[in-house]
């Protein structure tokens, strides 16, 4: 692959895991008091929670690098939707784990998994590929919205 085309992978790793990096921060901080919570009976065992994300913010990384080295006149669309969802994501940590605004977190995590399906949409017109490695992520913020809506009825 042309050193051109390796450039966005990298580039989208970096964006993805700075993401990631600054959603820890948050969580590690509001851990203590997440740990105090009652939970709903489907919480996984916390070590799935790093993992899971790990390898969703590779395969969002790689689905935005796939899009921007289509060159297509829409990829750049296609790149704004990704970074809404990407700080929609980091943010939702601030609401659920910082301030503990339960039931907002879980209305916020609805309106990103809008968000991540119309990317699905979008990115599927570039690259159908790039479109299916986000559904991994669609799924699993599914999950997370199910575990927020447990964790607000329960406290």
């Amino acid at each position: 692959m042309k050193k051109q085309r390796l450039w966005p992978y990298a580039a989208f790793l970096l964006l993805t895991a700075a993401a990631g990096g600054l959603g820890a921060l948050v969580v590690n901080a509001g851990m203590p008091a997440y740990q105090a919570l009652n939970k709903p009976f489907y919480t996984p065992p916390d070590v799935v929670f790093p993992i899971a994300w790990s390898i969703l913010y590779v395969l969002m990384a790689v689905s935005a690098a796939r899009v921007w080295n289509t060159h297509s006149r829409q990829r750049e669309q296609a790149i704004r939707v990704f970074c809404v969802q990407l700080v929609m994501n980091v943010l939702w940590n601030v609401w659920f784990f910082a301030l503990h605004w339960f039931w907002f977190a879980f209305l916020w995590l609805l309106a990103l998994i809008a968000v991540i399906w119309h990317m699905i949409q979008v990115f599927s017109r570039i690259d159908a590929p790039a479109g299916r490695l986000q559904f991994p992520y669609l799924l699993w913020t599914c999950f997370a919205a199910a575990l927020n809506l447990g964790v607000a009825l329960l406290n």
